[in-house]
């Protein structure tokens, strides 16, 4: 008798790198392999990675995953392929959620009052971020593409569709990825007629739509059921264990992602720029979140460093001076512009307050505190929707910094906490994949993410800094216009 294998590997298939992870039945979970891929930027304001890079990347993710019950595979979210269906090679490379080359195609239509549809509809506001506006532009602007579409060839979708297809043969995406793309209906949780023709993407180029568990398709190259698909920050959601309405998680990597658990309602706040959005499918129960982002976090940090305003991450590990902000000194990280609550593409990165005595240290405190600060924001609109809980879990490179982390609890005025597992999106997909496995239950999903550490918030700050923190945006908002 051969036994079933005990353990399943999950592949997150991030923003600037790829990572595989393996979970054991009884609760072992480790790293297999990170493998990084290529930025490229052709243009301001495009970013784009090479297709076949990340396919290859996932691949040598596979073949360290050795013998599982079952994978999952999260993914970028917003980020688009096209491809060719009968050759398999794209037409073009990924346009990754960062990009924000539509943004006039998405101005024109907010001026034209298309927002309203598109919030109704999808929940979501129109901006380049999502996925729509990017499939339509490679409709019109890649050589060969519209003529493919015509022949019936062309493939359109987001990453995890690619990779399916190229890995099993299964041309689909999941529910939760759809709903980043500005073209479902977040009510019935199919393509919507409509958005389509809002946008000028043909359904029937679409991919088919599925739960987050299931049946995704067999791996070729080692054999293995994909049994979960996700979006990373979903996947990350789940990885701390926020089920309930209300747990909230705050995911500090290229940009920093909240997300709240909202339960069986999709919770819409167009007035206040939140995004209801679906955490995940299991099967016919869907569980909804509303998500806060914020385009520029650890990449505000690392362009800080590039500039050569520190070098090595332990310089800047604490202050010994008041905060930044205090001492009049304020960054606003809007380098890709503001998203959640103001959906601003004109605004631009911006430090205010500097003197001929202001250091470089200064300068990078500040950064700090305008990343938290404006994940503070964030989490005000959510809460005023929405009743959070009084901790929120945080993850990812930020949250190694004590600075960072107690100024993040001082400008929430809540508890901090940080798990002990770093790698949660890795530790979410692949929860996710041992319930598709079949190797647990919603019940009994290994391991619970332990807390690390927890960080009180000394004293909330004053009203009067978070309205110069407030200033400071209004001053860096249309920027780019002006």
């Amino acid at each position: 008798m051969t036994l079933r294998p005990q353990s399943v590997v999950g592949i997150d298939q991030g923003t600037t790198a790829t990572k595989a992870y393996r979970l054991s039945a009884d609760g072992d979970f480790q790293q297999l392999c990170s493998i990084e891929h290529r930025q490229l930027y052709p243009q301001p304001g495009w970013v784009e990675h090479d297709p076949r890079e990340l396919l290859a990347s996932i691949e040598r993710c596979f073949d360290r995953a050795g013998d599982v019950a079952g994978a999952g595979l999260d993914n970028q979210g917003e980020t688009v392929i096209a491809w060719d269906a009968d050759s398999g090679e794209p037409v073009y490379n990924a346009i990754v959620w960062q990009d924000n080359r539509t943004r006039e195609v998405t101005e024109r239509l907010k001026a034209e009052g298309a927002e309203k549809i598109t919030l109704e509809r999808a929940g979501l506001p129109l901006d380049a971020y999502f996925s729509a506006s990017k499939l339509r532009w490679i409709l019109d602007h890649v050589s060969g593409a519209a003529a493919l579409a015509k022949r019936g060839r062309l493939r359109l979708g987001t990453s995890d569709a690619y990779f399916l297809d190229r890995l099993c043969s299964r041309y689909a995406t999941d529910i939760v990825t759809a709903s980043r793309t500005s073209l479902m209906n977040l009510a019935t949780g199919e393509w919507d007629a409509e958005l389509c023709r809002l946008f000028g993407v043909p359904m029937q180029l679409l991919p088919p739509i599925l739960p987050s568990i299931g049946e995704f398709g067999i791996a070729r190259r080692a054999n293995v059921p994909i049994v979960a698909g996700i979006v990373d920050q979903q996947a990350a959601l789940f990885g701390h264990g926020c089920r309930m309405a209300g747990q909230a998680k705050i995911t500090f990597g290229t940009g920093a992602f909240a997300l709240a658990v909202t339960g069986r309602q999709a919770l819409g706040a167009p007035d206040s720029g939140l995004l209801p959005t679906v955490a995940w499918r299991l099967g016919e129960h869907t569980t909804y979140a509303v998500d806060g982002g914020v385009y520029n976090a650890g990449s505000a940090l690392d362009w800080a460093r590039r500039l050569g305003l520190f070098s090595q991450f332990t310089e800047i590990e604490k202050f010994e001076v008041p905060s930044a902000i205090e001492r009049g000194i304020v960054f606003v990280p809007a380098l890709s512009g503001l998203a959640c609550p103001y959906w601003d593409r004109s605004a631009a990165g911006m430090w205010l307050g500097m003197g001929l005595d202001t250091s470089s240290r200064d300068l990078v405190q500040a950064v700090f505190e305008g990343v938290a600060l404006r994940s503070a924001q964030a989490m005000a609109a959510m809460h005023a929707r929405l009743p959070l809980a009084s901790s929120v879990s945080i993850d990812g490179g930020l949250a190694r910094n004590p600075y960072f982390c107690q100024f993040l609890a001082d400008a929430l005025n809540r508890t901090v906490v940080i798990p002990a597992t770093v790698d949660l999106t890795g530790l979410g997909i692949s929860q996710l994949a041992s319930l598709g496995a079949g190797l647990s239950n919603e019940g009994s999903v290994p391991p619970v993410a332990v807390p690390e550490r927890t960080i009180a918030p000394r004293a909330p700050l004053a009203d009067a800094v978070h309205a110069r923190f407030a200033n400071a945006v209004k001053r860096a908002r249309g920027w780019r216009t002006a």
